[in-house]
């Protein structure tokens, strides 16, 4: 059959639209996949990356330091109380490193602790209740690079120690040879130990945090303590100056003799010579 022209003209438009649409969605997928295959490293960078900050941060040794104002009569009950609850492990795993009071007209206390990172702003809180936080300091130190210095002492060590051991098999070896061999195996066994408590310190040192807590009374009552305990010192510290001054002229007087007798001879001379 003959088809008309009109009918060829609008199948060949249809034709013509269908392979620019095929050309359109062809060119759209090999976009997405460009934009995919782009996305895929962006996104293990960025994983890389996140890593990378976990690993950082979980180097990191934190110690924090903070102050504590409150009456001058609750400053070692205060320091008691917490000190119990960290041996209580009231607020996680706690280990009190030091733990000093002090009375008399200027009475303050001091606790130091190690305890686990979810501890520490309770610990503080209990520390602090019914009282004010007058300082407070956080200082951490990055360990990253020991940690990584240190597993790798550990590991020359270890495979030392597992060829030392494999000669030790050995049934041709004199005796002198043996000798040296347990010698060696010995000190590297000692090495290892130490090289893995460093890395256990450290390991201690990032899973816990240091807390020190001062506790003073207010800067009033604290000048109030200084006055009254110098009016109190005053007879000894008069004693002591006295005792002082008396040692100085004791000290003295053999130079003052020589300086006399020397002035009085250089004015014998000036009187000579004007003569």
């Amino acid at each position: 059959m003959t088809m008309h022209p009109v009918v060829r003209w609008a199948g060949a438009g249809v034709l013509a639209l269908a392979l620019a649409a095929c050309s359109n969605k062809t060119q759209q997928e090999h976009a997405v996949g460009a934009v995919g295959f782009a996305a895929a490293p962006a996104a293990d960078a960025g994983a890389r990356a996140g890593n990378a900050a976990n690993d950082m941060q979980a180097m990191l040794a934190y110690e924090h330091h903070v102050g504590v104002v409150l009456p001058a009569d609750e400053t070692a009950t205060r320091m008691q109380a917490a000190k119990a609850a960290c041996e209580d492990g009231r607020f996680g795993a706690c280990v009190v490193l030091d733990a000093r009071s002090q009375g008399g007209d200027q009475p303050s206390a001091s606790l130091g602790m190690r305890i686990v990172p979810a501890g520490v702003e309770r610990m503080i809180a209990l520390a602090s209740r019914d009282a004010r936080v007058g300082s407070r300091s956080t200082h951490a130190e990055d360990l990253a690079v020991q940690v990584r210095d240190n597993a790798l002492v550990q590991e020359r060590l270890r495979n030392e120690l597992s060829r030392l051991q494999e000669f030790q098999q050995r049934r041709d070896l004199a005796v002198a040879d043996m000798i040296a061999l347990s010698r060696q195996l010995a000190e590297t066994q000692a090495q290892l130990d130490a090289a893995e408590r460093e890395g256990a310190q450290n390991r201690r040192r990032i899973d816990t945090q240091k807390l020190t807590v001062d506790f003073r009374p207010p800067a009033a009552e604290s000048g109030r303590g200084e006055i009254g305990q110098a009016l109190r010192d005053f007879g000894g510290t008069l004693s002591t100056g006295a005792a002082w001054t008396i040692r100085a002229l004791a000290f003295l007087l053999p130079v003052l003799v020589v300086v006399a007798v020397l002035v009085a001879l250089w004015r014998r001379l000036r009187r000579n010579r004007a003569r």
